[in-house]
């Protein structure tokens, strides 16, 4: 049975790879998994490997020339049995030697989108909503829908795009299922997010003692919350240096006029952001009453307009439900996102004292636009908002 030899998906963002070299010939006998195709992206030079045991029967591919993320690059002949272990269907039909047919090449004739191995929630083969015509956007913006909500469909199209019919289909899909509405909140979050996403993003993070904040919040009033001191810390932080809050527009850093520091507040459906203005020209203390009046307010969803957007970074303390570690993702008008996980008893070793002693611990972690920040810089950030948090007198 013939086997088809698939431009495998190389990477996250690669959609298509340049023959360079030819390992094997036709006729040459292969083992599963074996180096076939040498093939270079705009990342790396890579090879593609046999899908399965037996003879080459030819490469369909050219050298030099480029192919997407799912064509077919040639054919082995393979036993029923390698192809029923790849999850083939073996069809008795019979077939003339100059008509050979893959399973799928027919399923690609056919309209048919079928995983090379079973079991996978999307067939490892389909694009997606890669591309679009015209005709397919237009209808989706008249849906008010977005390329991410297609991309678990299957297209039908060339090299796997999704057509207009396919999205009919889908649509025609969900009318059969539950749906609830999505309230404005959770829809404007979902897109906020969509846009962040479009940049590269990372996350750092780092253990930070909080006896100290505890101490200092047992003996304050009112008591400031765990994310205040983080947020304090951290206008410091970007007043000594704002280049880490900077937004890359074409080929400027644009630095802040303002360390306008706002803070996430769950609220009904969604997440609120509001915002403390000058954070680094105001006292813990001084900041503490207004914090706790834009909480509430948040809560409420009766957030003033003057107390929302425009800040340079957010304070999120995910903690509060309990998790240690999280990646939030920042906003998409800012570069930075810093997180506070939940304490915990931790031992931690005292030199003075030459053994192990409890210690409240909790991490922090700071996510950012890596075209602005590199790791060594955000490692430097989260290293001085600890280091200032370990000093809440100071604050």
């Amino acid at each position: 049975m013939k086997i088809p030899i698939i431009m495998p998906q190389l990477g996250e963002s690669i959609a298509e790879a340049n023959i360079i070299n030819f390992l094997v010939k036709a006729g040459d006998n292969v083992e599963a998994d074996q180096d076939l195709i040498e093939v270079e992206t705009d990342k790396a030079t890579m090879t593609v490997a046999a899908p399965c045991k037996g003879k080459i029967e030819k490469f369909t591919a050219k050298l030099n020339e480029s192919y997407a993320v799912g064509a077919t690059l040639g054919q082995i002949e393979a036993t029923k049995g390698e192809a029923a272990r790849l999850g083939f269907d073996v069809a008795p039909a019979k077939i003339s030697d100059t008509q050979h047919i893959s399973k799928s090449d027919e399923n690609r004739r056919s309209g048919r989108v079928q995983p090379t191995v079973r079991g996978l929630p999307v067939p490892a083969n389909a694009a997606g909503a890669s591309y679009m015509s015209p005709r397919m956007k237009a209808r989706m913006v008249e849906l008010g829908l977005q390329a991410a909500d297609l991309a678990g469909i299957a297209g039908s199209g060339a090299a796997g795009r999704v057509t207009i019919e396919d999205f009919e289909k889908f649509l025609a899909s969900l009318e059969k299922q539950k749906l609830t509405p999505a309230s404005s909140m959770r829809v404007a979050v979902a897109d906020a997010m969509r846009r962040s996403w479009t940049r590269p993003l990372a996350t750092v993070g780092l253990p930070v003692t909080l006896d100290a904040v505890l101490a200092h919040r047992k003996n304050s009033n009112p008591k400031p919350g765990p994310a205040l001191y983080a947020l304090r810390a951290l206008a410091i932080a970007l007043a000594e240096n704002s280049a880490p809050a900077g937004r890359l527009v074409g080929n400027k850093i644009v630095h802040p006029s303002s360390i306008d520091v706002g803070f996430a507040v769950e609220a009904e459906d969604g997440v609120l952001v509001p915002v403390l203005r000058g954070a680094d020209k105001k006292s813990l203390s001084e900041l503490v009453v207004r914090y706790n009046e834009l909480v509430e307010l948040a809560r409420q969803r009766k957030l003033p307009a003057d107390s929302t957007g425009g800040s340079v970074a957010t304070v999120t303390n995910f903690g509060t439900f309990g998790l240690i570690w999280a990646t939030p993702i920042p906003l998409p008008e800012q570069t930075l996102v810093l997180g506070m996980g939940a304490g915990r008893k931790m031992p931690h070793w005292d030199e003075a004292k030459s053994q192990f002693v409890p210690v409240t611990e909790a991490y922090l972690t700071l996510s950012f636009d890596h075209r602005v920040l590199d790791g060594g810089a955000a490692g430097r950030l989260l290293q001085r908002i600890a280091e200032l948090m370990s000093r809440p007198e100071k604050l």
